[in-house]
């Protein structure tokens, strides 16, 4: 069984990563943000009482976060393996998330911590680009159009979403470092970190990351 955690900045490669481990092991891909936006869909309790926050432009408390990645995690495709992408973000939470995994016999069996230099990730994210029209993703170095500000798919308006400016980006990487990183340590001192270089290639990232599992579970 595996039951995984993705750590890492933004921009560092999380749900390419996941993506490929989730094809691997067959395991379900838990991402916060679906999760959240499932349960408000559905008008669940916990769903109902994050939504007043969200509405309000506020941090959802963990006991909510918490409670609403409970409830996923308590589903039958959760049995046998997870990878959790998101969660936790704070130590708190990664508290509560160990007494709840206890409580069902269960533990984490590895964080895989995807290190980028802050720098690499700024010059990736604020590289980024999306069509209006079909939400295409480019990169101005990595991926550009064929033709400069025009989508090659539907021809549409290339542009910088908000969020990937360079001021954003930076501000994130703070949030992250400030609120996030610390479990860095925290996974560390447990035995469960395995952190591996974000700047290699996709491919042998995946391989290392593979290799890592194999030679933990035997």
């Amino acid at each position: 069984m595996l039951n995984l955690i993705l750590l890492g900045p933004p921009g560092a490669g999380k749900g390419t990563q996941a993506e490929l481990l989730v094809e691997r092991f067959h395991l379900p891909h838990i991402s916060t943000g679906d999760i959240f936006r499932a349960a408000i869909k559905e008008g669940s309790p916990l769903g109902q009482k994050a939504k007043v926050f969200l509405d309000a432009g506020k941090l959802v408390p963990d006991d909510i976060v918490v409670g609403i990645v409970e409830e996923r995690l308590s589903q039958p495709d959760c049995q046998e393996g997870f990878i959790l992408d998101g969660f936790p973000r704070t130590i708190p939470q990664a508290e509560m998330l160990d007494r709840y995994l206890a409580g069902a016999d269960r533990q984490i069996t590895a964080v895989i911590n995807i290190d980028v230099d802050f720098e690499v990730l700024i010059r990736r994210l604020t590289g980024r680009r999306v069509c209006r029209n079909c939400q295409a993703v480019y990169h101005i170095v990595n991926k550009p159009s064929q033709k400069s500000g025009v989508c090659d798919h539907c021809g549409g308006e290339i542009y910088q979403r908000q969020d990937d400016a360079e001021e954003t980006v930076r501000k994130r990487l703070e949030v992250y470092r400030d609120q996030t990183a610390p479990l860095i340590a925290y996974y560390r001192e447990r035995g469960k970190l395995k952190t591996f270089n974000g700047e290699e290639p996709i491919q042998v990232v995946f391989d290392q990351i593979c290799l890592a599992l194999e030679e933990q579970n035997g």
